[in-house]
């Protein structure tokens, strides 16, 4: 007996519009097919665990078979199965009410299409984005159930007769389109399976083996696993990366369900090479990678997978849609996050801080990004020294408080971003007892400023932002050696042997075994500039402008006083000028050649 009828969609445009526009990506029709078949597998085992299906279940997998000469791929499942009447009322009743008005919205192609399609169940319907014909032969697991045979060609129309089938459960044979062969492929279509299908919770098997894990270690218990199973599934995720720093085991149930192993990974510096690492799942159906709306902006660096069937999907299960739940859990990871951290510096400060230089990144740019992780992570956050030791905010103000507050009671923390293009200066503050930060990283530009802004009455410098007196401006005042007036004629003798508008030459009262001559660029405009250069701040005009150097000659230096007495004044300052710059890496080219042939007159003078 053969039934025939119309697939109630009221229009023929359905089957076009469904290839075209029903997702972006064709590959997602095995996804599809394959979760479908798991799900009717799954749904058998709980009607025998509640007594409702009292027969054999078998060895409960999901086949997935090609046929490259008969250009098919068969799904196939010993699942519920389904009886002619649930054919036509599952796989038939597609578009219930809402048909017309759905063709007419896909008229328009630049219409919202992932808005709209899974309200009408069109899941299994992907199947005719690769296939021409798609076949059902299946039988119910209902006692006396007929076997049936549902085929439509794409058109409207179908057909369902009875079928041989001795066993419960379903296959979908696709007869495969001649625009997509590629999927005949068996490479192709392994590719897929791993992708997608890679920790469905029922076997699937393809070309004899079974190619999934159905018990991933996030749908277990914390207290049922060992750091070792947490070290292997890493390794089954990212078979090439360096083995995880920590990891942090999700797992809530109100007032949304989520699972899930987020990894630490050694990252150092690399902000962009790792993103793109967190896997989203759907009860363990990979949906994609894209994870920024769920997971905080600043922990797109870990690793691992995350899963839950409460986050929104759009209708083609590929994209996240926002709304207040997404906004809950990524509340929860920040928290979750945040309590780890705080629990592995309480419980182990030695690993915290030897694993300080791959965390840091995470901890600052979430301490940047989000005021409440700032408040947990000020209790942790690290500040290295030159000296390679490590203090919290709270410790390193007691260290350096004493000795480090300028005349305006205003704590000033001194760092270095380049320790050994810095040394002088770094040499500078030492000798005078003053502690340096190493702040040297991508983010620390940003960081700096926001210290400045949570903690009070204090401010950051770059060690070589100021000659070592200004840096922390005390109420001891330093006599000169030289009058005004020699003052004002070293500074003109200065002026003119360095002959740059960019320089503006100072005359001060240093320390005698100070340097001669200091450069530095002034914090605010090398700040100015940094924020330019790493694409903030909006001052853009900034990054044009030609470096504006101080140059500070001490007055009190034994060489300065040279200069005044010197026949040759302004050979000499311009030797002693070149020589800051040589300290500081900053000459080079022909001033370079210059300074080289003028050093070997001078000692062949003397």
């Amino acid at each position: 007996m053969e039934e025939r009828g119309n697939i109630s969609i009221h229009t023929e445009n359905i089957f076009p519009i469904i290839k075209k526009f029903l997702y972006s990506d064709h590959e997602i029709f095995l996804r599809e097919l394959v979760s479908n078949a798991v799900d009717a597998t799954q749904k058998i085992k709980r009607l025998s665990s509640i007594g409702e299906y009292k027969g054999e279940l078998g060895e409960l997998k999901v086949k997935v078979a090609v046929n490259k000469d008969a250009k098919t791929i068969t799904i196939s499942d010993n699942g519920l199965g389904m009886t002619a009447e649930e054919i036509k009322k599952y796989i038939n009743q597609i578009a219930f009410s809402g048909a017309t008005e759905f063709v007419e919205r896909y008229k328009d192609a630049s219409a919202d299409k992932d808005q709209i399609i899974g309200q009408f169940g069109l899941g299994f319907y992907s199947a005719f984005m690769v296939a021409e014909r798609v076949e059902i032969i299946t039988k119910s697991y209902q006692e006396g159930a007929e076997p049936a045979r549902w085929e439509c060609d794409g058109s409207t129309e179908f057909s369902i007769t009875t079928a041989e089938r001795a066993e419960r459960g379903t296959d979908v044979i696709l007869h495969i389109a001649q625009d997509s062969e590629e999927f005949l492929e068996t490479a192709r279509i392994r590719t897929i399976l791993d992708k997608y299908c890679k920790f469905l919770p029922v076997p699937v098997e393809f070309e004899g083996e079974t190619i999934n894990n159905p018990s991933p270690i996030w749908t277990k218990q914390p207290s049922e696993l060992k750091d070792e199973d947490y070290k292997e599934f890493y390794k089954e995720l990212y078979p090439f990366s360096e083995p995880p720093l920590f990891w942090i085991h999700l797992n809530v149930d109100y007032p949304f369900n989520l699972t899930g192993i987020l990894y630490f990974p050694k990252v150092k510096n690399e902000f962009e090479i790792q993103r793109n690492k967190i896997q989203l799942y759907s009860r363990q159906v990979f949906i994609t990678d894209e994870v920024k709306d769920v997971v905080p902006e600043f922990l797109m660096l870990l690793h691992g997978v995350i899963d839950s069937p409460d986050i929104p999907l759009n209708v083609s299960r590929s994209f996240l849609q926002a709304d207040s739940s997404v906004k809950k859990i990524n509340t929860y990871i920040t928290k979750k996050v945040a309590d780890k951290l705080a629990e592995i510096f309480r419980k182990d400060r030695e690993t915290f801080e030897k694993n300080w230089d791959d965390i840091s990144v995470f901890v600052k740019y979430g301490m940047l990004s989000d005021d409440k992780f700032y408040e947990k992570a000020k209790d942790f956050v690290l500040l290295q020294n030159t000296e390679g030791k490590y203090h919290t905010l709270e410790e390193y103000k007691n260290l350096v408080q004493a000795n480090q507050t300028n005349k305006s009671e205003q704590l000033v923390l001194l760092y270095t971003t380049d320790a050994d293009k810095q040394h002088a200066f770094v040499e500078a503050a030492q000798n005078r007892g003053y502690d340096v930060l190493k702040l040297d990283s991508i983010i620390d530009s940003h960081f700096i400023g926001l210290l400045e802004q949570k903690l009070e009455k204090t401010t950051l410098k770059r060690v070589d932002s100021e000659t070592i007196d200004k840096l922390i401006e005390k109420d001891e005042a330093k006599e000169s050696v030289l009058s005004e007036g020699e003052k004002e004629e070293l500074k003109k003798v200065y002026e003119e042997a360095i002959n740059n508008k960019n320089m503006t030459v100072d005359v001060a009262p240093l320390a005698p075994d100070d340097a001669p001559v200091v450069i530095t660029l002034p914090e605010f405009m090398r700040r100015m500039k940094d924020m330019n250069r790493a694409g903030g701040g909006g001052m853009m005009f900034m990054g044009e402008m030609p470096d504006m150097y101080n140059v500070t000659i001490n007055a009190n230096h034994p060489l300065n006083q040279r200069v005044l007495k010197a026949e040759e004044k302004g050979q000499l300052a311009r030797q002693a000028f070149d020589l800051a710059l040589l300290s500081q890496n900053m000459l080079s080219g022909a001033a370079l050649t210059t300074f080289v042939k003028r050093s070997f007159e001078l000692m062949t003078k003397a």
